[in-house]
């Protein structure tokens, strides 16, 4: 069987000021989780009545990929499990990776930009947020899949070249060498 990885991203239903800080993210509730495998060759969109479903998938993933993914999304889903999900899941987390190589942090849009010749994010965390209070479930989980589809083809672009593009402060195009 293929190795599979997991490509992983989600949504909350409030803010860190709604839950008394950062500290809190346990909080903040899933929205919505979206995951691509490679092994099984399609998207799947969780909602939080799913939420055990979506920890399965990833606790049987051979290496889960996402952008912030260990120290913020991985917080929120263990609210929903006894389970410490940062040491139990193999994970790259491609922001935690640059920010090493690179001494700061980049946002996701920022690499995609660059690397990907112009795609980028479609809409924000509080946009999600938004859609949530309004009960717009379809608009956040194609927002969520399209930042699961953005961090794949960011993670496939570093694999194939051995670097990704960022665009930096000042918007000026940078390149970093990567090894995933």
């Amino acid at each position: 069987m293929a190795k599979d990885i997991v490509y992983f991203d989600l949504e909350t239903q409030r803010t860190a000021n709604d839950v008394g800080g950062w500290a809190n993210k346990h909080k903040m509730g899933m929205s919505v989780g979206v995951t691509y495998s490679t092994a099984l060759n399609e998207y799947r969109i969780y909602r939080e009545s799913d939420v055990q479903d979506l920890i399965k998938q990833l606790l049987k993933a051979d290496l889960v990929v996402g952008f912030n993914h260990i120290s913020f999304d991985y917080e929120v889903l263990m609210a929903y499990t006894i389970m410490d999900l940062r040491d139990q899941v193999r994970s790259l987390d491609l922001m935690i990776d640059l920010e090493t190589r690179l001494g700061h942090r980049l946002k996701l849009d920022a690499v995609a930009t660059a690397s990907l010749g112009g795609l980028s994010k479609t809409a924000d965390g509080l946009d999600a947020i938004r859609w949530w209070q309004q009960g717009k479930m379809a608009e956040i989980a194609e927002y969520c899949c399209f930042d699961v589809k953005v961090t794949k083809c960011v993670h496939e672009y570093g694999v194939q070249n051995g670097h990704v593009k960022y665009l930096d402060r000042t918007q000026r195009e940078q390149r970093v060498d990567v090894k995933w």
